[in-house]
């Protein structure tokens, strides 16, 4: 069969150079600040590179040194771990319990939903300081309550055991998002299948596990996919807060690869980091939707 040939009729090319003026800067922007650091990226990380000399091409010696030599990369990767599967794991779980509270009918129900959502627009850095006052060991707050009920509280960010614990704590700080999110997903849930099910004898707990969890794994599903991957990124807290000490507790992977970059300027190597960490995001990423695709309901779908 012939196929027709599109004519350019003068009007046509005049369309087409007045839309790509107007998405001249969103290409620049996407040449200049995403497609050319992504290639970049990649050449220096075969490079030995320290910003004051030329890059020195080193082919796979960072990544080999990376992975054999530096104890600081396994011990950022392990932080990092720690640090990703209690604080997204917990905050999952304290998120979706008050999203259900927050969707029951009370006085005040605006305000507290409010409350929730306040320490989210909170800057990272002003609240980093506000909790470094609360984890004082000798005047915060929170020792001061443990002291009411008779209890020693401990070194929290200036004790290695406790460090962790600590910014995963002040990580549940911030869920206001997530609890949006879900509280969104609430609403959507048909109150006629929760009205079916409490007809059929399902008390509260078995409607909230049969009904309403499935109905919402989709949202939960978007929450734990983005919440691993900010987790694994973690930087701003540990960097004002602690600097990634007492002993490294608390040198997350994205508090190492800065610190490689930007205070020893191995450039060279810090985009090596940044390459393992694209990977590993990756790799954790497509498992999650491997291992969550016979579970997510999806309306419509």
């Amino acid at each position: 069969m012939l196929t027709r040939t599109r004519k350019w009729t003068p009007r046509t090319r005049h369309q087409l150079v007045v839309g790509l003026l107007f998405a001249s800067p969103w290409l620049v922007h996407l040449v200049t600040l995403v497609f050319y650091p992504f290639l970049a990226s990649i050449y220096y990380s075969m490079t030995y590179y320290n910003v004051f000399d030329a890059p020195s091409f080193i082919g796979l010696e960072n990544y080999r040194v990376l992975f054999a030599q530096d104890k600081l990369f396994w011990i950022s990767l392990y932080n990092t771990l720690y640090f990703t599967v209690f604080s997204v794991g917990g905050g999952t779980i304290l998120a979706i319990a008050i999203a259900f509270m927050l969707n029951m009918t009370v006085t005040l129900r605006s305000l507290y939903r409010t409350i929730y959502y306040l320490p989210t627009v909170t800057p990272a850095v002003a609240a980093a300081v506000m909790w470094l006052f609360l984890f004082n060991p000798l005047y915060g707050a929170i020792n001061a309550l443990l002291n009411v009920f008779g209890l020693s509280g401990p070194g929290w960010l200036s004790d290695p055991r406790w460090s962790k614990p600590a910014l995963i704590i002040m990580s549940f700080w911030g869920l206001g998002n997530a609890i949006v999110i879900y509280l969104a997903g609430l609403q959507d849930v048909p109150r006629e299948m929760l009205e079916a099910s409490q007809l059929d004898g399902a008390n509260w707990h078995q409607r909230i596990r049969y009904v309403s969890l499935p109905m919402i794994s989709s949202v939960v599903f978007f929450n734990v996919v983005t919440g691993l991957i900010g987790s694994f990124q973690y930087f701003t807290e540990a960097y004002v807060m602690t600097a990634g000490g007492p002993a490294d507790s608390t040198l997350f992977y994205g508090l190492y690869l800065y610190n490689s970059a930007f205070r020893y300027f191995k450039m060279g190597y810090a985009s090596a980091l940044a390459w393992v960490l694209f990977l590993i995001i990756l790799v954790v990423t497509l498992l999650t939707f491997r291992i969550s695709s016979r579970r997510v309901y999806y309306a419509g779908g």
